[in-house]
C-alpha cells in the first residue's frame, strides 16, 4: 500500500533534561571523591588558616639521625635496663719495706717479694740527710746513688700492678740542716745549730728555705712516677733539751707543720701522687702533741694517708679513731707498720724492713 503524499512516519528525539541531569550527577560525584581524597592533605596554618599541601608540594625531608627529632608519642615504648658495675670497693694495698740503700736492678730482682703483697716502699731518703736518687735538688754530698740506680726506679715505677711508695724523712736532716743553718736549720736559744738528744739535726719548717728545699725534693720523687709519697720525721724534736730550742715563731708548731703540707700539696698538685704522714701511735690514741706539732684532727684534711708502727690488735682501733677525725667526708686511711713476724690483720698494711 502506497503512503499519504507528504507523510512519513515520527520518531521523537529524547528530552534533554535527561542528559544534563545524568552529566551533574557524575560531576557531583566526580567532586565529593575528590573532597574525600584531599582531606588527607589538609594542614592548618600559624594563623588557624586552612589550606591544602599536595605530596608534590612538600621536599622529602632525610629522617634524623637516631631518632632525633621525633615525636616521643610515636616511639615506641622501651624498656632501658641499666647494669651497674659492681662495686668492689678500694683495693687494699700490701706493701713491704725495701732495706735503706741506693737500689739497683740487681737488688730489685733479687729481693724476695712476700706472697701477698701488692705494693713496695723504697726509702729514698733519710733522717741523716742522704738521699738515694738522682735528685738535682739535694744539698752537696746528700746524694748516695748505683750506676743504674735511676733505671732501677724507672723499671719499679713502671711494673703493673704494683704500687709504690717513696718514703721520705722530711725535716730530720743532719745534711741539710747543716749546710744552711740561717735558712733551713732548726737553731737552739744561743743562735747555733740545735742538736736533739741522739744528735741529729733538723730543718726548721718555720722557714721557707726549708720548706722549699723539701717540696722540691718531693716534686723530683713524684716526677719519678712514684704512686705515693710517705713523709717520715715529721713533727718537731721530742728529745733531748727541747727548752733551748728557738722555735722562730709565735704561733703553734702545728701551724708550721700544716704551712709545710700546704706548700707540699701545692707543689704535687700537677702529678698523680697521694700524700701520706707517719706519726707516733700516741697521738692517734691518746691525742695531740704540741711539743711535736701533731694534732690528728689538722692532719687529716691535709693528707690522704696517716701511718703508724703498732702491732695487729691495736689496728682495728687506730683505724676508727683516725676515720671518726676524718668524719664522714675525710677522704683519709689508716694504715698500721707492722713488723715481718707479726700476724697479718686484714686490710691495708706496710710490712717494715728487718
Amino acid at each position: 500500500m502506497v503512503g499519504t503524499k507528504g507523510y512519513s512516519s515520527y520518531r521523537g528525539r529524547g528530552p534533554r533534561w535527561k542528559i544534563l541531569l545524568a552529566i551533574l550527577l557524575v560531576l557531583v560525584i566526580a567532586v565529593a571523591a575528590s573532597v574525600i581524597y584531599l582531606q588527607q592533605f589538609i594542614v592548618y596554618s600559624a594563623d588557624g588558616r586552612r589550606q591544602i599541601n599536595l605530596p608534590w608540594q612538600t621536599e622529602e625531608k632525610e629522617p634524623p639521625p637516631d631518632g632525633e627529632g621525633e615525636d616521643p608519642a610515636d616511639q615506641p615504648d622501651v624498656d632501658l635496663v641499666v647494669q651497674e658495675p659492681e662495686d668492689q670497693g678500694p683495693q687494699e694495698t700490701v706493701a713491704f719495706s725495701l732495706p735503706a740503700q741506693a737500689l739497683t736492678q740487681a737488688l730489685w730482682q733479687e729481693t724476695e717479694k712476700p706472697a701477698g703483697t701488692n705494693a713496695v716502699a723504697v726509702r729514698l731518703k733519710t733522717s741523716n740527710g742522704t738521699v738515694y736518687f738522682n735528685a738535682a735538688n739535694a744539698v752537696s754530698g746528700a746524694a748516695e746513688t748505683e750506676l743504674d740506680t735511676a733505671a732501677a726506679l724507672t723499671a719499679i715505677t713502671a711494673q703493673e700492678g704494683l704500687h709504690t711508695i717513696a718514703s721520705m724523712a722530711c725535716l730530720q736532716d743532719f745534711k741539710a740542716a747543716n749546710a744552711d743553718v740561717e735558712g733551713r736549720g732548726l737553731k737552739n736559744t744561743g743562735g747555733y745549730i740545735f742538736y736533739d738528744g741522739n744528735n741529729s739535726l733538723w730543718l726548721d719548717p718555720a722557714k721557707p728555705g726549708a720548706r722549699e728545699y723539701v717540696c722540691a725534693l718531693a716534686k723530683e720523687i713524684a716526677e719519678l712516677g712514684f704512686d705515693e709519697l710517705l713523709l717520715t720525721d715529721f713533727s718537731y724534736p721530742t728529745v733531748g733539751k727541747i727548752n733551748k730550742i728557738n722555735y722562730n715563731t709565735d704561733v703553734p708548731l702545728a701551724n708550721n707543720l700544716d704551712l709545710l703540707l700546704s706548700d707540699l700539696n701545692a707543689a704535687l698538685e700537677p702529678y698523680d701522687i697521694l700524700l701520706s704522714v707517719e706519726i707516733p701511735e700516741v697521738v692517734i690514741a691518746g691525742g695531740p702533741d704540741t711539743v711535736a706539732g701533731l694534732d690528728l684532727n689538722r692532719l687529716v684534711s691535709r693528707v690522704d694517708r696517716i701511718y703508724a708502727a703498732t702491732t695487729p690488735e691495736k689496728v682495728e682501733t687506730l683505724s676508727n679513731l683516725v676515720s671518726q677525725a676524718a668524719g664522714e667526708d675525710g677522704r683519709v686511711e689508716f694504715i698500721p707498720e707492722l713488723a715481718a713476724d707479726s700476724p697479718a690483720p686484714a686490710g691495708s698494711r706496710l710490712i717494715l724492713a728487718e
